[in-house]
């Protein structure tokens, strides 16, 4: 943990502007401006880019991926430009629960792994290059996104150990906990061999 420096005030309010940026349900707000429909009747009905891909529309996806990344670098940027890096770690782990639990849609959110990747890459940007480059080798072999994205929640706290970031050790491996408990089905389905392929409409 980074030492803390910042006023409580200074980190409460880093907290809700980390939460409410991260609670933009850009999946939600891109697939409704492409006149896809609601995307949280959808496939799985998450609000991500995974799900946002199911419904045939690349760009789409690709867009929710970058902003929902996005978000989370932004807070964390932010944070550290105008607070801390204690009000930069804080605002980064809001950004993750305001997207996994957002206020606009009843707190059913998406699962957090591209604001997870965006906020680890404003952090210290060779481990969040080390999560994208293991989800990435992962989904060529197996085609699987909730398991690239389980492999990379779980070596993330080894690369930034590895790589010289062990203040970020605790926030990134809580985080690793939070990706691994919002893909509890996902693992089901892993086991049960029945989770869908990259680009697999349900």
């Amino acid at each position: 943990m980074p030492v803390l420096t910042s006023a409580p005030t200074v980190l409460i309010l880093w907290a809700v502007l980390g939460y409410l940026l991260g609670s933009i349900p850009f999946g939600v707000l891109l697939t409704k401006a492409f006149g896809l429909g609601d995307l949280r009747k959808v496939g799985s009905g998450n609000i991500g880019a995974t799900n946002v891909l199911r419904t045939g529309n690349k760009g789409a996806a690709a867009l929710t991926l970058l902003l929902d990344g996005g978000k989370g670098a932004v807070a964390v940027l932010l944070a550290r430009a105008l607070a801390g890096p204690d009000a930069a770690q804080l605002a980064g782990l809001m950004a993750f629960l305001g997207h996994c639990f957002p206020v606009w849609l009843g707190f059913r959110g998406g699962k957090g792994v591209a604001t997870y990747i965006g906020l680890l890459l404003a952090l210290y940007w060779p481990a969040g290059l080390m999560a994208c480059a293991t989800w990435l080798a992962v989904a060529l072999v197996l085609r699987i996104s909730s398991l690239s994205a389980l492999v990379a929640a779980l070596l993330g706290p080894l690369w930034v150990w590895l790589l010289g970031a062990p203040q970020m050790i605790v926030l990134v491996a809580a985080l690793g906990v939070l990706i691994f408990i919002r893909h509890h089905q996902n693992i089901a389905r892993i086991l049960a061999g029945t989770e869908p392929k990259i680009g697999k409409k349900r």
